[in-house]
């Protein structure tokens, strides 16, 4: 008889290495919440790997007691689609940042999400380059007085989920460091088949504090954030009184009971509409309306390990197990004489 499994504990899934993260990081509240969910999915830490590319978030490898690879600036999907290709088996989770996942690797990570391989991407986004000691970054918004923009950024910012829609992945979610729904969002991505894209709004105390302030402040945040829930009203606020609606193909923020505005004529919301989620994407603070959070958008569609893996089936069934004598040796092929 096969021995039981082991029951994991968050702690199981901390490494030994000590986190080197400034105090106050909003990072050690993501690295808190992955272990919990690891541990409530039971993730078996001999089959998930961990790959990042370079930047503070990418340091995650370190920090969990699993496999894991911290691999080259903006080269993370390369690397996490060798893998996930070599051993399609493995749980493979990806680490990366604004500026590492938009920037110099923003090429590599677009071609990822279109390819849908199952694997989890989480894109920490504090708007700021952070280990290089705060210049602007992809998602920096404009007019951000930085070392490298003194007079401010000139350039319009990148928004990650209507980049990661764009390129057809097949689910794409937002949530904040420290709120109350992000291990709710990362488990959903967990038992998503396929490429999962979390944006993860995230405070750098030390070179842009206080970035996401009106999306966590106790007070003001639930008047600036809007909570997605499948099939239901697009409903926000303290006092759950406003609310979305789409006039002239664009959404409106109304009040709730003003002008006869009742809960059903409003904007729902639906998972599997992509135009919606987009639409959902464009919604920010700095124009006046609550920035959504949770799941935006869902589909499924095969995997890429596995078409692959199909192709391989076929072509042997096809033409025989081959060597690589006969195929270096195939086709068109010279000989080069002094």
């Amino acid at each position: 008889m096969a021995t039981p499994l082991p029951v994991l504990t968050p702690k199981d899934y901390a490494s030994d290495q000590d986190v080197r993260w400034c105090p106050g990081c909003g990072d050690y509240a993501i690295l808190t919440q992955v272990r919990r969910v690891m541990a409530k999915i039971q993730a078996q830490r001999h089959n998930t790997v961990f790959v990042s590319g370079i930047g503070c978030s990418s340091r995650f490898p370190y920090y969990m007691n699993t496999y894991g690879f911290h691999t080259i600036h903006g080269r993370a999907p390369a690397v996490a689609s060798g893998v996930k290709i070599a051993n399609p088996d493995l749980n493979v989770w990806m680490v990366t940042g604004d500026g590492d996942g938009l920037s110099i690797g923003g090429n590599h990570l677009i071609h990822f999400l279109r390819r849908n391989f199952n694997v989890k991407v989480m894109l920490f986004n504090n708007r700021i380059y952070g280990l290089t000691k705060g210049q602007y970054s992809p998602t920096s918004e404009e007019g951000k007085k930085t070392k490298t923009s003194p007079n401010g950024s000139i350039e319009l910012p990148l928004s990650p989920l209507s980049i990661a829609l764009a390129a057809e992945a097949g689910f794409v979610a937002r949530s904040v460091d420290i709120d109350k729904d992000l291990p709710n969002v990362l488990e959903r991505a967990a038992h998503h088949k396929g490429t999962t894209f979390v944006e993860i709004y995230q405070d750098c105390n030390i070179f842009n504090h206080k970035a996401f302030e009106y999306t966590t402040d106790k007070d003001t945040k639930e008047e600036n954030i809007l909570r997605l829930e499948h099939g239901k009203p697009m409903i926000f606020g303290k006092a759950r009184d406003k609310g979305i609606i789409l006039r002239n193909h664009k959404p409106e923020v109304v009040k709730v009971g003003d002008g006869g505005v009742k809960p059903d004529d409003l904007l729902f919301h639906d998972e599997a509409d992509e135009n919606l989620a987009f639409l959902l994407s464009r919604m920010s603070h700095t124009d006046n309306f609550p920035e959504p959070v949770g799941v935006f958008y869902q589909a499924k569609d095969d995997c890429y390990e596995d078409l692959l893996a199909q192709q391989l089936t076929d072509a042997v069934k096809a033409r025989g197990e081959g060597t690589l004598d006969s195929l270096f040796n195939a086709g068109e092929t010279y000989t080069v004489t002094a």
